[in-house]
């Protein structure tokens, strides 16, 4: 039987969503993140704000800019599981997404973000969490 609750619908976007197609920053309500990003045409993101993940300690996404936890030690890291060799909580390989990355139209990406910033005008839908 499927759990049926608020708390977990919330982490799948019934928040709302925010529709844009005019290349302008979409930011969530404070508080809130995007928990999935659905890219409609082929996209390319800013390099500063382009996709701006909400990360700690132990989980990163992928992103154009890359910020970590004040607490995290790993201050020279610039991008999410760049780490040189795998821990129980961080991967290796990870790369920052650049300006010449073209996400492909359809494609959705999850996670926690914080910033969505196309480099021209592309239609987007980012769907609002806790």
């Amino acid at each position: 039987m499927a759990i049926n609750n608020q708390q977990t619908s919330y982490q799948f976007g019934q928040m709302g969503s925010v529709f844009n197609d005019d290349g302008s920053l979409i930011q969530p309500p404070t508080g809130k993140v995007f928990v999935a990003i659905h890219f409609l045409e082929e996209t390319n993101l800013e390099a500063a704000d382009g996709l701006v993940a909400a990360n700690d300690n132990n989980t990163e996404f992928a992103g154009t800019t890359f910020l970590r936890d004040e607490a995290d030690d790993n201050t020279d890291a610039d991008a999410a599981h760049d780490e040189a060799s795998p821990t129980a909580t961080l991967g290796s390989g990870g790369t920052i997404i650049d300006a010449g990355n073209t996400i492909p139209a359809g494609t959705i990406i999850y996670g926690r973000y914080t910033k969505v910033h196309a480099t021209a005008a592309k239609m987007i839908i980012a769907y609002i969490g806790d």
